[in-house]
């Protein structure tokens, strides 16, 4: 279970890694569904291109796929961005523990 998740968790972060896959995810989230054709328009690049980058955010679990007719519509799934902000998140605080802590030992022990 634990390797799932640390699998689901390196691919999420690994698809957030490039510009044009945080772009579609933006668009997502704020038209909530879109073709991929219009996910591809504000990027200069083909549409072989454009789909392997919905590949790799479809794969890391980031968005769903459905075809109606002849266009793909894509939709955000937030729950894997929720999982990788409760990382951060945990992260983040066992950091500022750290920190906290050689604050306080600093302080306790000037030079």
């Amino acid at each position: 279970m634990v390797k799932r998740q640390e699998r689901q968790l390196n691919a999420v972060f690994a698809a957030l890694s490039d510009s044009t896959r945080r772009g579609i995810l933006a668009h997502l989230a704020n038209s909530g569904e879109a073709s991929v054709t219009a996910l591809g328009e504000p990027h200069p690049m083909s549409a072989p291109a454009i789909s392997k980058h919905l590949r790799v955010l479809e794969n890391a679990g980031l968005i769903t796929r459905e075809k109606q007719g002849r266009v793909r519509y894509c939709r955000i799934n937030p729950e894997p961005l929720r999982e990788a902000e409760a990382w951060i998140e945990a992260t983040r605080a066992f950091w500022e523990g750290q920190l906290d802590s050689l604050m306080r030992y600093l302080q306790s022990n000037p030079e």
